[in-house]
């Protein structure tokens, strides 16, 4: 579920749906009535789900924090309401198909968060400046941190949690102290391990335990790294791209570049309407297509996909989840109004989408969402030719498409669509082409992808037997 924005913010009706179901039964349940009525009524006048989720959700954190509270309530409401529920066959069946987030939605969600930290570097006081976490949050981000063995986020997540500690927090000082002292250790940095470790011990001077851990603490010979509040400036080409750190000497080259009114080649239907074509880099060609989508359409898209959406695989239909893609989504059926579409990309590209290519692929990134470096062209027989990639969403912060083997970082356009070939007219693959999505920073990304198929197109892109073309 942590995998799309979008799922997490229709949690919201579904526990709107959940208690209107809930307060039904309680009229009708005369056995405990006052009790159950006192549970509704306070989850009821506690509720501060925003007006409009998805403009809220757009901050990741905050997307975080309500993925807990709507599984801790979730909770609380099934506790009180489970059991009756069962005798009650009239509700069984909404009660079967709640989806509750689970634990491994809320590591995926910290986890996201991490890695936007990494990508981005930035503090756990970066990450949080619009919205706080409290102790307990913080210290799940650490725990996730820690359990991927990133011992230095681990550590700062870990003092942010001690610095927000209340009366109200679950976690404790002892166990904050205790968190503090290992993840110090394994990221390095034995002073800071020896310093916590006192003050575990005086929260307890009799504790033997925390002092035979100190005098080994003390005794050992691990080389100190010092730089745990320090993050790593070292970076890949993705990454730099993604932080928007281009080349002075790209900025030059794509100014020169130009745009242009384009018929697609003298296609009939163009001709009267042509599209607002913008060449954003020259080798490989990659072309912006501006407002080649409508509002209407992309709602279309969006609202018949929801339902459909499921984790993304790699591995070109293989099958295979992995983290190098973090996001759901779907493979369209060809209804009328998707053929429509994929109609006026032919009409633009000047190739063939009816039996050359794959369906429309709607994708929506969650938490973090990203896809890392890769290419598109599939496999080797019948590779995928070009890459015609249409932004249904704009990205506040984050969420580019870039390419790091030539430098370019190309921005999410509501309503525009980028174009490129993956592969040379003579079928090899155009190592230029690596491309990356860049994790969503603040915003909801929604993207969908026409990847045309090289077979049929041989009289729309003639072969080629030179090497070089």
């Amino acid at each position: 579920m942590f995998y799309t924005v979008d799922q997490i913010a229709q949690l919201v009706e579904k526990k709107k749906d959940l208690l209107k179901s809930f307060g039904e039964y309680i009229d009708a349940e005369e056995k405990n009535v006052e009790t159950m009525k006192s549970v509704y009524l306070y989850l009821l006048l506690s509720n501060s789900d925003p007006v409009d989720p998805e403009k809220i959700l757009r901050d990741p954190v905050a997307a975080y924090k309500l993925l807990r509270q709507q599984r801790n309530e979730f909770i609380n409401i099934l506790k009180h309401i489970k059991h009756s529920f069962y005798q009650c066959n009239e509700y069984q069946y909404e009660l079967e198909f709640i989806e509750i987030p689970k634990p491994e939605d809320l590591d995926g969600a910290a986890s996201g968060l991490i890695r936007l930290q990494e990508i981005y570097k930035l503090y756990p006081e970066d990450i949080t400046n619009e919205m706080s976490l409290s102790a307990d949050e913080a210290y799940h981000v650490g725990e996730v941190a820690y359990n991927e063995n990133k011992f230095q986020h681990a550590f700062l997540w870990f003092g942010y949690s001690l610095i927000t500690l209340t009366e109200y927090s679950t976690i404790t000082e002892e166990e904050l102290l205790r968190s503090l002292i290992s993840s110090a250790y394994y990221f390095g940095n034995l002073h800071l391990a020896i310093y916590f470790n006192k003050q575990l011990l005086n929260l307890d001077p009799t504790n033997d335990e925390v002092r035979a851990q100190l005098n080994r603490l003390i005794r050992s010979q691990r080389t100190s790294n010092p730089d745990i509040f320090i993050l790593s400036t070292e970076s890949s080409d993705y990454e730099t791209l993604c932080r928007g750190e281009i080349d002075e000497m790209t900025i030059k080259r794509q100014s020169a570049l130009s745009c242009r009114y384009s018929t697609g080649g003298g296609n009939p239907r163009l001709m009267y309407a042509p599209v607002k074509e913008e060449v954003e880099w020259d080798d490989p060609q990659i072309i912006r297509y501006h407002d080649i989508i409508s509002d209407r359409e992309i709602e279309f898209l969006k609202n018949i996909s929801r339902p459909q959406l499921s984790r993304s695989q790699t591995g070109h239909g293989k099958g295979i989840v992995s983290n190098i893609r973090v996001s759901q989504s779907v493979f369209l059926k060809e209804d009328e109004n998707v053929a429509r579409i994929s109609k006026r990309i032919a009409d633009i590209t000047g190739l063939r989408t009816d039996t050359s290519a794959e369906s429309l692929h709607v994708q929506n990134y969650g938490i973090g969402g990203r896809y890392e470096p890769h290419y598109d062209t599939g496999d080797y027989e019948n590779g995928r030719i070009a890459t015609f990639l249409i932004y249904m969403s704009d990205v506040e912060i984050g969420g580019a498409t870039v390419f790091p083997k030539v430098g370019v970082a190309l921005n999410p356009i509501k309503g525009s669509a980028v174009f490129w070939y993956n592969l040379h007219k003579n079928g090899n693959v155009d190592l230029y082409t690596l491309h990356a999505g860049c994790p969503v920073f603040r915003g909801n990304k929604w993207v969908a992808n026409k990847w045309i198929r090289m077979f049929g197109q041989e009289f729309r892109r003639p072969c080629s037997l030179s090497y070089s073309d």
